[in-house]
């Protein structure tokens, strides 16, 4: 019996008044949005969880990590240099520790300055490595990361680029710049920071772009009409679900024009992280005694950015527990059209160029 199958009724069955609650959601959401129809935003959601209770919960990860080979991680990364957003905390500070280890020099983006401080002494401490650098960025405005990123290009080099840092705000609430806060940190954030590095990353030989994404995106179709959420019912799981669908097509986008960086985007499994503990109380109450440690969500991140296997699968691929997986799910409808992916790329650059413009201009004035 394969892991997890055993208490497989018992959890549908815990989770059957979440499912039904977030189908009523979808079924409003499709209705205003042209998303398939309530039966297949059904399958879709009922799909994916008996999916993840099997796969990305701690026992799947166990499963999966019989398979691994140790050596892949036997490195050293001494003169190679990282940089990872959201890493003061969960997957972000557990990806960081161990790159630290390897002999890596890091970067740590965050937008805490307190917090960001504390993970940084934690790091050094446990791991004895002196190349931790600090940056305080918030990721949501785009004018903030054009800005750092700018100044990071004059100052630094860069091997990997980590994009970690994400949100989940169950209300709809806007940025100072206007922007839907999911919308702003997890794909435009992610967007400008990753296009400002690009041309300090292929200055380097085995340059790599690792995203952290998330196997909810399976039930979400990509979107381009409604970036921000605007319109209909709000529902914080599936802006972000369709976020990380996004990061998706970005990654594949990318790794179709930047032929000398090795793009990969991944799903870490649900894992016991700060964040899901507060984006999602419910769902952490029902599973945080089969959660991933922060560690286990952090392993293949630290495969993708470190090790020479990685890069011997092409650029673009999904990723979760090391192996390349699909990015849909049987039947589930899901696949985009070569223009909707192409447009999405030309509407970030649109936001991103705007936001460029107005960072210059300030950066001119003081």
């Amino acid at each position: 019996m394969a892991p997890g199958r055993a208490g497989l009724p018992r959890a549908l069955t815990q989770r059957r008044a979440g499912l039904n609650r977030a189908l009523y959601v979808r079924q409003r959401r499709d209705q205003l949005h042209g998303g398939g129809g309530s039966t297949m935003s059904w399958y879709r959601n009922v799909v994916w969880f008996v999916k993840g209770l099997r796969e990305y919960t701690r026992s799947g990860y166990e499963s999966a990590s019989k398979s691994f080979d140790p050596a892949d991680l036997e490195v050293d990364v001494a003169g190679r240099s990282f940089l990872i957003t959201g890493s003061n905390s969960g997957i972000g500070k557990a990806a960081a520790k161990e790159i630290a280890r390897r002999g890596g020099t890091v970067h740590l983006v965050c937008r805490n300055k307190e917090r960001a401080e504390e993970a940084k002494g934690e790091i050094v401490t446990e791991t004895g490595n002196q190349n931790i650098f600090l940056h305080i960025v918030d990721i949501s405005n785009p004018k903030e990361v054009w800005k750092f990123a700018e100044k990071f290009k004059n100052e630094h080099k860069l091997n990997v680029l980590i994009n970690n840092a994400g949100c989940m705000v169950n209300n709809r609430e806007l940025t100072e710049d206007g922007l839907e806060k999911n919308f702003a940190t997890n794909t435009l954030g992610t967007y400008v920071l990753t296009t400002a590095l690009l041309p300090l990353l292929e200055e380097e030989a085995d340059a790599r772009v690792v995203t952290v994404s998330s196997g909810g995106m399976l039930v979400q179709k990509l979107n381009i009409s409604d970036l921000q959420s605007g319109s209909g019912v709000f529902d914080g799981t599936m802006v972000y679900a369709q976020n990380k669908r996004q990061q998706v097509v970005l990654t594949e986008q990318w790794a179709k024009t930047h032929r000398s960086i090795h793009f990969s985007v991944m799903h870490p499994g649900w894992a016991d992280t700060p964040a899901v503990r507060s984006s999602m109380p419910d769902f952490y109450q029902k599973m945080k005694n089969s959660l991933r440690t922060e560690a286990q969500g952090a392993d293949t991140v630290l495969w993708l950015a470190v090790s020479s296997e990685a890069v011997k699968l092409p650029s673009g691929l999904f990723f979760q527990d090391r192996q390349p997986v699909p990015t849909h799910l049987p039947l589930a409808r899901t696949h985009s059209t070569p223009g909707d992916e192409e447009k999405l790329m030309e509407l970030l650059e649109e936001f991103s160029q705007k936001f460029k413009s107005t960072s210059a201009v300030s950066s001119q004035c003081c």
